[in-house]
């Protein structure tokens, strides 16, 4: 039996032996639920915590995820940003439509229940490789999920990134990242209880069968077999999250809202047990009393299920007919399930019969913290070799096919999509813009892991300060293998490290974020995928530079030597914003690790070519820009003596010349879209 229970709960033989020494006895019924669930690697980052410490996170933070759902950023002015990254590798890959749609719903509660509203939505993607049989379906299930849920819920999508590689192939990455906006007169909510005689409501979607476990299968290695773990994915409803979202942000802007957390990993076990030890205020529910749509749940069930769509709330007694009233409005439930209570402890009933009682510390601040082997690498300087080769199909290809899926400009507030280099959206109350921008090349941490990591942050950072943002703060995703595994360890430990003191030099502080460790099938790894978006702001965008040509334009080549660039990152940022802020440009793109062809073909795709007269010599950071100008734009930058800028050619009207290859924007755009057509095999 103890056998059978160790490995339906996913608890080691050592953590079933600490459960045993903090109860003073083998665990009972629901306990075993609750510890499994708790001590998942999804949910106490017990591999992670150690370094996650690590991450410089000062300045500017109204609030750091540590203690809440997401970071919040003071922007001056009464206005504050609240955003965060998080993965659904494992529900996509397995159930590729429900598992990305249910990832997007997910970043966007973290964000609403603390009372900011969603403004903006991003994602981070690796595939495997294309002539993998399985690799279609998978990327049209995913972005058609992603598409399906953030078109519904009515948050533009505007940005993103998406790779291909062979190392994906078991393993895919889905990341979601979402923005939320706090007005002036709008309150930050928090997810700590602050006294008892309090009520506790169950508020949105009702509870069912989907998702039981899910945050334990997010925590291991995949076998061969991952249709079985299918009953483990949950199911969203955008239209139900629109109508929560609304609601939510009602009773909150009523004042009726005291805390409030939502229902993601672990369900209902997760919310009630984190609010719980924050504080140290105990809760009483009834679980009886949690509106189902399934019957049959049991109360394990019913504490593990991550149906989608639901909130806890906290509440005083007297507001809880005027928080059913709103719900009621928008079509959802709203019912008392409990109470907060002087105990500290919580206990579970059903109905009349007690079914658990428990100190949450002994489940949440007793997790287990593990501090896995790991080396330390040895730093290498060497920049990581471009593309000289085309990358393989359809890596090389325009992304539009996908970005075109999604609603960029629901709301009317994106100033720039995910056509251009970073996404833009207006505030609405200060008229000021705020940049976002996604890091992590996959071929540069497979390389260089200690580059990497620093790369996460330099490479967003100064697509944000070529275009006039002054980055403010960070969240990121960072996707690894199996933690277990010494080498895998040795690159987290890099990452987070590298991550951490390029943020310190620049002040941007990491505000918030998500671990995924175990994206390994049967021994193979991923390529470790630190993941990033840095946030930013700008007062005014004159000059609103477009990452595609335009007519009759000089085209230069600003090459940066690395390893200066790292020397002089605060200075030299500062150097750059400044001049972009001033400069008559009218194209400017980011290099990508594809090479300066593959760039100029991607700006050329909206009607104007680059005629090339020459090429320079390869740097690791390189931008290519456009202007009616001469060199003499760049005499401010030519000052730090580690910039370089050479005259490449011009951009011509309607013909694209790229080292021989002559065709024109209509051809070029063509031969993309034939690349999905092959690629998918389904679309006309």
């Amino acid at each position: 039996m103890l056998e059978q229970n160790l490995k339906k709960y996913r608890i080691s033989k050592a953590e079933y032996e600490t459960i045993c020494d903090l109860l003073g006895r083998s665990p009972e019924g629901l306990e075993w639920a609750v510890f499994s669930a708790l001590w998942s690697e999804h949910c106490s980052y017990k591999s992670s915590k150690v370094h996650l410490k690590k991450f410089y996170n000062k300045n500017k933070i109204v609030v750091g995820d540590s203690d809440e759902n997401a970071g919040v950023i003071d922007l001056g002015q009464g206005e504050r940003l609240a955003f965060k990254m998080e993965s659904h590798n494992h529900p996509s890959f397995i159930s590729h439509h429900q598992g990305a749609a249910t990832g997007v719903g997910g970043i966007l509660r973290d964000i609403f229940t603390m009372g900011a509203r969603p403004i903006a939505l991003g994602n981070y993607l690796c595939f495997g490789e294309a002539n993998n049989s399985n690799m279609p379906r998978l990327v049209d299930g995913v972005v058609r999920g992603i598409a399906d849920y953030g078109n519904c819920v009515g948050v533009p999508t505007i940005t993103g990134r998406t790779h291909f590689h062979k190392e994906y192939n078991n393993n895919i990455l889905v990341n979601a990242f979402a923005l939320g906006y706090f007005a002036p007169d709008q309150k930050v909510v928090s997810s700590k209880i602050p006294e008892s005689g309090l009520s506790i409501m169950y508020a949105g979607a009702k509870t069912g069968r989907d998702g039981i476990h899910g945050a334990s299968m997010a925590s291991e290695s995949f076998s061969e077999d991952s249709e079985s773990k299918k009953p483990t994915i949950q199911i969203g409803d955008p239209f139900f999250e629109k109508l929560l979202i609304e609601a939510c942000i009602e009773v909150i802007d009523k004042n009726l809202v005291v805390a409030m957390q939502d229902m993601g990993a672990a369900g209902l076990t997760s919310s009630s047990f984190e609010m719980s030890v924050k504080d140290g205020v105990g809760l009483l529910m009834d679980l009886q009393k949690v509106p189902l749509r399934d019957n049959t749940l049991t109360p394990e069930d019913i504490l593990l299920s991550e149906s989608q769509e639901r909130m806890l709330l906290v509440c005083k007694p007297e507001h809880q007919e005027q928080i059913q009233q709103v719900f009621e409005k928008w079509g959802l439930d709203a019912v008392e399930i409990g109470q907060t209570q002087k105990d500290k402890n919580i206990t579970l009933t059903w109905g009349e019969d007690k079914l658990l009682e428990i100190d949450p510390e002994l489940v949440v601040e007793h997790a287990p913290r593990y501090e896995r082997d790991y080396e330390k690498l040895s730093p290498k300087w060497e920049s990581p070799k471009l593309n000289t080769q085309r990358p393989s199909l359809p890596d090389v290809a325009s992304k539009e096919w996908i970005y075109q899926q999604y609603d960029q400009r629901v709301g009317v507030r994106t100033a720039k999509d995910c056509s251009q280099d970073i996404g833009v959206v207006r505030l609405p109350h200060s008229h000021r813009f705020v940049g976002v921008a996604m890091g992590c090349e996959p071929e540069v941490m497979r390389d260089n892991a200690w580059l990497g990591g620093r790369d996460a942050v330099v490479r967003p950072c100064l697509k944000l300060a070529f275009n006039g943002f002054t980055p403010l703060a960070l969240t990121d995703c960072l996707n690894f293998g199996n933690p277990e595994k010494k080498p895998i360890m040795s690159e987290f430990v890099e990452s987070v490290e590298g991550i951490s003191e390029v943020c310190k030099i620049l002040d941007v502080p990491v505000i918030s974020g998500n671990v995924s460790f175990y994206n390994e099938t049967q021994g193979q790894n991923i390529i470790s995928t630190p993941a990033t978006v840095v946030v930013g702001l700008s007062d005014n965008i004159l000059n609103f530079n477009s990452s595609f040509t335009q007519a009759e334009d000089n085209v230069f080549v600003l090459s940066i030597e690395t390893q200066k660039l790292y020397e002089n990152l605060a200075s030299t940022m500062s150097a750059i914003k400044s001049w972009s802020q001033n400069a008559d440009i009218s194209s400017l793109a980011m290099v990508s690790l594809k090479g300066l062809s593959y760039t100029l073909e991607k700006m050329s795709l909206k009607g104007d070519g680059v005629k090339t007269q020459s090429m320079p010599p390869t740097e690791f950071y390189q931008f290519v820009v456009a202007t009616g100008q001469g060199k003499e734009i760049f005499d401010e930058l030519l000052k730090l003596e580690f910039i370089c800028v050479s005259a490449i050619g011009k951009t011509q009207k309607a013909q694209i010349n790229i080292e021989e290859q002559s065709l024109s924007a209509k051809q070029l755009n063509e031969k993309h879209s034939k690349v999905w057509r092959d690629f998918l095999g389904r679309f006309a």
